[in-house]
């Protein structure tokens, strides 16, 4: 009988407590006795309030009725849920305000031909070839077709694939557009650009509709005026001057009628998320640019132009934005004629474009004094030209910088499109407010209120992560 010498084993390691779950919540709510305190209260709080608020909003709840009678019965048998019945028999007025009904597929298109607009410009890397928005346009022609019939088809398609047929005839210099420079070629194009301009007026007032000759002539002078000057561009450089151009004249036509047989629709009917969404898209497409603008000219050498935006900038940033939507309502008609007038959205857009013009302004100028001295330098050892040197090296470098600065004031402005009301303009929450008011729905405020705020927390929070998609994409986040 051998006697075997025991060994020990080795020693295991020790417990890692800084990894995982354990480690992550040792790190982060119980590092120190006060963030464990912290932290205990937090859930308590929350341990407090979520159960309720879960019963009343989803397990107790009165989902389908269309009628008030749904949620009374529920109650008098003792059941204290959320009426969403009353969001969804109003769900129409929420969206569309007090739009007319049969009319309403005006806003359902012309949001759609903006979505399909967009997704290139937005999502650039999943758009990059050729085939993928062919395949994109080929979806919208279909969508439109099915929806709203032929005539939408054959536009959507017509504005979806122009910008490609566009940069291929500028690359393929097609009778030697975007040649030659001097004072007579820009005299020439100039004068192309007008003929072009009255043509197309001529031809829309006397063949399809006076009303719309003026707006038509006005975008299809532009394009000329970009094919003629601009040279080669991208296919997303003509999707953004489309979309400039071509979408607000669509989007007026479209929205307000009066023109091409459609009806129309005074813009007091237009309410509800429909009329968020164009203040505020409205506003985000034309304070960028005229904040730009404000930006370079109070970095202008020239003293007026410095001065007068100067005081544009203080002047604004000095007031409310309540101030500037009732002086845009209530004093500037006073210094109109008394046969003219203009309206009260339009006022409304004007005044919020240029309020947020002011802030971003700021935002960019921030953004200019970031470029280093030598970009300037580089650019004028070149000989570039002025806006030569700002369109292709200063500005691209400063609106990359700007990202963080620009998401806020873009969320602040989509936010701020809630003041419309104290104008008699109803968006969302003033629809809210007026559905509160209505004597068949007493009671349902809290529903009301839930649904705006669940709307607008959606809204922005889509457009903030898609600012931190931006940041990521132009390697600005430096963590």
């Amino acid at each position: 009988m051998t006697k075997e010498k025991w060994q020990p084993r080795p020693s295991l390691p020790s417990p890692n407590f800084g990894t995982g779950v354990v480690g992550w919540s040792r790190k982060n709510l119980f590092s120190t006795p006060w963030n464990s305190l912290l932290t205990l209260l937090g859930v308590a709080i929350l341990a407090i309030s979520i159960p309720p608020f879960i019963q009343w909003a989803i397990l107790q709840a009165n989902w389908l009725g269309d009628s008030r009678e749904v949620c009374d019965a529920a109650a008098a048998k003792g059941s204290a849920g959320a009426c969403w019945v009353f969001i969804n028999v109003r769900k129409d007025v929420f969206l569309y305000g007090f739009y007319p009904e049969l009319e309403r597929w005006r806003v359902n298109y012309t949001f759609l031909l903006l979505a399909f607009s967009l997704l290139p410009l937005l999502l650039p890397n999943w758009f990059k070839r050729l085939q993928n928005q062919f395949a994109l346009g080929i979806a919208a022609i279909l969508c439109a077709f099915i929806i709203f019939g032929v005539k939408a088809a054959v536009f959507t398609g017509a504005y979806l694939f122009l910008p490609i047929i566009m940069a291929r005839l500028v690359v393929q210099n097609i009778g030697g557009l975007g040649n030659g420079n001097g004072r007579f070629n820009t005299l020439l194009r100039l004068g192309l650009t007008v003929a072009v301009g009255l043509v197309a007026y001529y031809f829309v007032f006397a063949l399809v509709d006076p009303n719309g000759a003026l707006p038509i002539a006005m975008a299809v002078a532009v394009i000329a005026l970009f094919l003629l000057f601009m040279g080669k561009l991208d296919i997303a450089i003509w999707r953004w001057i489309f979309l400039f151009t071509v979408f607000p004249v669509v989007a007026f036509f479209m929205l307000s009628g009066d023109v091409f047989g459609l009806p129309l629709v005074e813009t007091h009917y237009w309410g509800g998320l429909f009329l968020s969404l164009v203040v505020s898209g409205t506003g985000l497409g034309t304070a960028l640019p005229i904040g730009i603008l404000l930006a370079l000219g109070r970095r202008s050498e020239l003293p007026v132009i410095r001065v007068v935006c100067v005081t544009f900038i203080e002047f604004i940033r000095g007031v409310p934005l309540v101030s500037v939507l009732f002086l845009a309502s209530v004093m500037f008609p006073l210094f109109l004629p008394d046969n003219f007038s203009i309206d009260k959205l339009l006022r409304a857009l004007v005044g919020i474009a240029f309020f947020y013009a002011a802030y971003m302004a700021e935002v960019i100028r921030g953004g200019l004094q970031a470029i280093p001295k030598g970009q300037y330098e580089a650019a004028e050892a070149l000989g570039w030209t002025y806006w030569k040197m700002m369109g292709l090296i200063i500005l691209p470098q400063t609106l990359r910088v700007v990202i963080p600065g620009l998401s806020n004031n873009f969320l602040s402005l989509l936010k701020d499109t809630t003041l419309v009301a104290v104008i008699g303009l109803l968006d969302l929450l003033g629809i809210a407010k007026a559905a509160m008011a209505d004597t068949e729905w007493l009671g349902f405020t809290k529903e009301a209120y839930i649904f705006a705020g669940i709307v607008f927390w959606i809204l922005c929070f889509a457009m903030s992560r898609y600012f931190v998609y931006l940041e990521k994409k132009y390697h600005m986040n430096y963590q």
